[in-house]
């Protein structure tokens, strides 16, 4: 059984994604400590809210450091929803620029759409070779809740489009990562957890 750390900064939904990890078979601690965060089989990363308030809560506990300590043990880490866009080198909001963790290169800006936030089922344009979408159809939806997003990244990219389109997942090397929230998308993010699980 796979050991992974959903990592307690004060920001996501801790319980939900512990829930959704046990439902697929991981032996899941939800805490602050970088070093069980070090040394679990995986790492996750949630976060919801302002990109700067969800860096000032990765700060405070030295997650930046311990992160990047982690992938130099090659050990893998998944980034949900802002816990994704905390990944790359910078955010954008309200006209403020905050320093990102820098793991995935690329800004997250505010989407140009008519109605924000995103919120709601939608569908991914995955692509091909994805580890994180094997086995899934390709009119598989997937909930998502956010007004800011990345237009480009590094590594393997799924696409969803809402006024445009955005980054919706990252695999890259150790690095994997959802726009989406897995833990709130039923059948289709248990799905995605287990084949993340298997890459561990």
């Amino acid at each position: 059984m796979q050991k992974v750390v959903v990592l307690d900064y004060g920001s996501g939904n801790l319980r939900s994604a512990q829930r959704a990890l046990e439902r697929v078979g991981a032996e899941v601690d939800v805490t602050a400590d970088t070093a069980a965060a070090l040394d679990a089989d995986g790492l996750v990363v949630p976060g919801v809210g302002a990109f700067a308030a969800c860096m000032a809560g990765l700060d405070a506990i030295g997650a930046g450091p311990a992160i990047e300590a982690r992938l130099r043990a090659m050990r893998p880490v998944l980034g949900i929803c802002v816990g994704m866009q905390v990944l790359f080198t910078a955010g954008v909001e309200h006209g403020v620029e905050s320093k990102g963790l820098g793991l995935l290169p690329g800004r997250v800006e505010r989407l140009a759409a008519p109605i924000l936030p995103h919120m709601g089922w939608n569908t991914v344009d995955v692509s091909a070779g994805s580890k994180l979408f094997a086995g899934m159809a390709a009119d598989t939806r997937f909930y998502f809740v956010h007004s800011y997003a990345a237009r480009h990244a590094s590594g393997l990219i799924s696409r969803a489009t809402h006024g445009e389109p955005f980054v919706a997942a990252v695999e890259d090397g150790l690095v994997s990562a959802t726009q989406f929230h897995p833990e709130k998308s039923g059948d289709a993010g248990a799905q995605l957890l287990e084949n993340w699980l298997a890459t561990l």
